[in-house]
């Protein structure tokens, strides 16, 4: 039986985002095309119908999952512009790793990513960019843009691996766990002061 567009969308919509969670908490080899199907409430034929394979897939998936994380974290600061430093306590939270299925799917796919195809990469990459932009934002008024640009993209870098690592010891040491994430944000907020400051007292001293 034909389905209407409305009805075509609605169940492409919906494999989305049972990929998506699928893939963030079982990890995207772990997960079958089957699976994602069913959770969805459709067909392994339904599915094929909209994902050609399943790297198309998991392309769409880590970008739908991505996207809704960052529509969410722009409507909860709607009329203005979070600090850098508020960028760090919501990246490096236990919040955020915690909340595997639904969290960044950059921290939860990184380590799988290598193994997947060029479209994977490429959905990977743009995440990557977007937050990096999104933190440079956050120092525009503070550091001229090179610098901007090196605290952002150590920022987001040092955001996955310390959510992976925490992640991974955090059932059997817990106060590791949230060690590594402190020790790491306190890092990162240290290397933004120390640019800041050097940034002033250059400014100083030219005057």
């Amino acid at each position: 039986m034909r389905v209407s567009k409305e009805k075509a969308a609605e169940n492409r919509v919906a494999l989305l985002r049972a990929a998506s969670q699928l893939f963030r908490q079982r990890g995207i080899d772990g997960v079958g095309v089957a699976e994602v199907a069913k959770a969805a409430g459709l067909t392994h034929g339904a599915l094929y119908a909209h994902f050609p394979s399943k790297e198309a897939l998991v392309a769409e998936a880590f970008w739908y999952g991505f996207e809704r994380n960052l529509a969410e974290a722009r409507a909860a600061a709607p009329d203005r512009r979070p600090s850098f430093e508020e960028h760090l306590a919501d990246i490096f939270s236990s919040e955020a790793r915690d909340r595997l299925e639904t969290g960044c799917p950059m921290t939860a796919s990184a380590s799988e990513i290598a193994r997947q195809g060029s479209d994977v990469s490429a959905r990977f990459a743009g995440a990557f960019a977007e937050v990096v932009a999104m933190l440079e934002k956050s120092l525009e008024e503070e550091l001229p843009p090179a610098r901007r640009r090196r605290l952002a993209v150590a920022a987001v870098a040092a955001q996955i691996g310390a959510i992976a690592v925490s992640r991974a010891v955090a059932k059997a040491d817990p106060a590791l766990a949230d060690e590594v994430l402190k020790s790491t944000r306190k890092t990162i907020s240290a290397a933004c002061t120390a640019e800041t400051s050097g940034r002033q007292h250059q400014s100083a001293g030219q005057r």
